[in-house]
């Protein structure tokens, strides 16, 4: 089952580093998101993977021409071009790169993969939101409903520490930003029957709008829900927040 990852947005509210690179090549723990996102599917034996570029796609391309001499030692003999490796960390990966559109909207950019995917189910998510999801687990849950879609859904770390107050406005618990008890969101991590692209009209057709939205009224879609780790970097601060992770050695999603 290939795996679709959406990287072609504008990343604007983390122009901080996305005016130079594209958002799923920002960095955390010295590799782009990107590399997180794909060992997520990769621990469990999804290694085809299609990126859907547009914004600075160029960028990722050259990441993944130059994935060997970036990410291992080598030596290079220059009287004959050859490279010699050393100590040559290999990835088991086969990456499609295709360029959807520098303004296509997220479900144009599904619609542009119709002929790569073929009749296949496929999964998709995001190129900026790191989980300890099973994806074997989410695999097994798609095929038991026989609906056309799947939705993974979570509830996102608190920003700020949550109180439980009685209605005498005494404070009963207090946590410092655990994860939220309130309702569960789009976290991503789809997977989806190939005759989901007949859900999508064109390149502006915005995934969550109406391919989502007409599933959901046809009870076509289903929620798997992951109730453990899921983290979004949409700002600066999550950003900080996944480094944070890295540098303690604590990367519940590579675990």
């Amino acid at each position: 089952m290939k795996t679709v990852i959406l990287a072609g947005g504008f990343g604007t509210r983390l122009a901080e580093y996305t005016n130079l690179i594209p958002k799923p090549m920002v960095e955390i723990g010295g590799h782009p998101i990107l590399w997180h996102i794909m060992n997520i599917y990769s621990k469990y034996g999804y290694n085809d993977f299609v990126i859907a570029l547009g914004y600075k796609g160029d960028v990722i391309k050259d990441y993944f021409l130059n994935y060997y001499s970036l990410n291992n030692d080598f030596e290079v003999d220059l009287s004959n071009g050859t490279i010699n490796y050393i100590n040559e960390k290999k990835k088991n990966w086969k990456v499609t790169l295709i360029d959807t559109g520098i303004n296509s909207m997220t479900g144009g950019r599904v619609k542009r993969l119709q002929k790569i995917i073929g009749d296949n189910p496929f999964m998709l998510t995001y190129g900026d939101a790191v989980s300890d999801i099973n994806i074997k687990q989410l695999v097994k849950f798609h095929k038991s409903h026989k609906k056309i879609g799947t939705v993974t859904s979570v509830r996102p770390t608190a920003r700020f520490g949550e109180l439980s107050i009685n209605n005498k406005n005494i404070v009963e618990s207090f946590q410092e930003k655990p994860q939220t008890t309130q309702g569960w969101i789009n976290g991503g991590f789809f997977i989806f029957e190939s005759k989901f692209f007949d859900f999508i009209k064109d390149d502006n057709t915005i995934l969550e709008r109406e391919p989502l939205e007409n599933l959901s009224e046809q009870s076509n879609l289903m929620a798997y829900k992951h109730s453990g780790f899921w983290q979004s970097m949409d700002t600066k601060r999550d950003r900080m927040v996944l480094e944070d992770f890295c540098e303690k050695k604590n990367t519940p999603w590579l675990k």
